[in-house]
């Protein structure tokens, strides 16, 4: 009887094809439930958008999307399983959670609260023509740690709430059909705000600790930061994103930050007019930008609450109307909502196909037109500059 000899090589070879076709399976399936999730997500907003051209109420259209638990619950799973499944798997840079949290983490713990409230005794004092007060400057730059305490942080449209993991942060996670128990029932834009609390900041974490869903108020004044991530661009209408920047800027203490998180596959300068347009709008609610980073996928942009009142007769200088998002202006025929999906331009298919997805990137600052460094992507900027539209 003939003996075969088995070559080693040729079966260390096999071994490895089998290997390979193994992760090949693996990774197309994962991209497979990947499409099909954030198809779910997808077809919430083109509905939203519909509904919003058909029937411009945007009070009842959010009303009837409110009552839809099936389209909720729906939505609230395929987005805890893209960000527990895919997101972080994807992510080999820094992502969203991660830069909000250095933002927190640079502007209150280490010196960046500090630093602007020296800036802004110099900008006032240059703009006065005159040197600034010495106990004031003092009585600032003396100050060693102007934040003590956890960094109370309000996650709106939290889903899963992944701030919590965080020490240093005392997360509230809200979300009109959260996803996990931690998470709070709560309609952001029907929020009810209450007068400040006058206690200490322990007392008001005993406070937050004893919320319960749904949370129809919340007392004025309340969180050190406020978090919009992907939620603005969930509204079909810009008013409603208006509103919701406006009750942020009310929840914050003075000096507190609104950190918001929206996505943009477009390259680089694309949309930076809508950039500056979001800046004007938040500029008078009185915010003034801190930090801002585009990504490859994304715009991630810090504000600070510098001011506790808002500029007057805001709704019929158009205000509102400057917090757009490109997909305002597509119609029904690009939205591919009466039927087979329709032709869309280069900007959509990116955006369809990376809206949910956080890849490697070199950032990129849209205003300056100059590339940041991987080593620091975050990029502060100056003074406020209000356009003209």
């Amino acid at each position: 009887m003939r003996r075969f000899c088995v070559n080693p090589a040729d079966e260390e070879e096999e071994g490895n094809i089998t290997r390979r076709r193994g992760m090949d399976f693996e990774i197309r399936s994962r991209k497979l439930e990947q499409e099909k999730l954030s198809s779910v997500v997808k077809k919430v907003h083109r509905k939203l958008r519909k509904k919003y051209v058909q029937v411009g109420d945007f009070e009842k259209i959010w009303q009837e999307h409110c009552a839809d638990e099936q389209t909720l619950n729906s939505y609230a799973i395929a987005m805890k399983t893209l960000a527990d499944n895919h997101w972080t798997k994807n992510c080999e840079s820094e992502g969203r959670i991660e830069w909000c949290r250095r933002v927190c983490q640079d502007y209150f713990l280490d010196g960046g609260m500090k630093k602007m409230l020296e800036k802004d005794v110099r900008s006032s004092s240059h703009a006065l023509n005159k040197s600034p007060p010495n106990e004031l400057t003092h009585k600032i730059t003396s100050r060693s740690d102007l934040h003590s305490g956890k960094i109370r942080l309000l996650d709106v449209g939290s889903c899963f709430n992944p701030f919590l993991k965080f020490e240093e942060l005392f997360t509230v996670g809200i979300d009109i059909v959260p996803a996990i128990e931690s998470v709070l029932n709560c309609d952001f834009l029907n929020l009810q705000l209450l007068q400040p609390l006058q206690l200490a900041s322990d007392a008001v974490e005993a406070f937050l600790c004893e919320l319960h869903s749904p949370v129809e108020a919340l007392p004025a004044q309340l969180f050190h930061v406020v978090v919009f991530s992907l939620l603005l661009s969930y509204f079909p209408s810009p008013y409603q994103r208006w509103i919701c920047c406006k009750k942020a800027h009310e929840l914050l203490g003075l000096n507190g930050l609104l950190l918001i998180v929206t996505p943009d596959s477009s390259h680089q300068n694309r949309n930076a007019p809508m950039m500056r347009s979001w800046r004007t709008a938040l500029e008078s609610l009185g915010f003034r930008r801190y930090k801002y980073k585009k990504s490859s996928h994304m715009h991630m942009l810090a504000f600070r609450k510098v001011s506790l009142t808002t500029t007057s007769d805001l709704v019929s200088n158009n205000y509102p109307e400057m917090l757009y998002i490109p997909q305002d202006f597509h119609s029904l025929e690009q939205e591919g909502l009466d039927g087979e999906i329709q032709m869309r331009s280069d900007l959509e298919d990116d955006q369809i196909a990376h809206d949910f997805t956080e890849l490697p990137d070199i950032p990129y600052d849209s205003d300056s037109e100059e590339s940041q460094s991987s080593i620091d992507p975050i990029d502060e900027l100056g003074e406020p500059i209000l356009f003209e539209f």
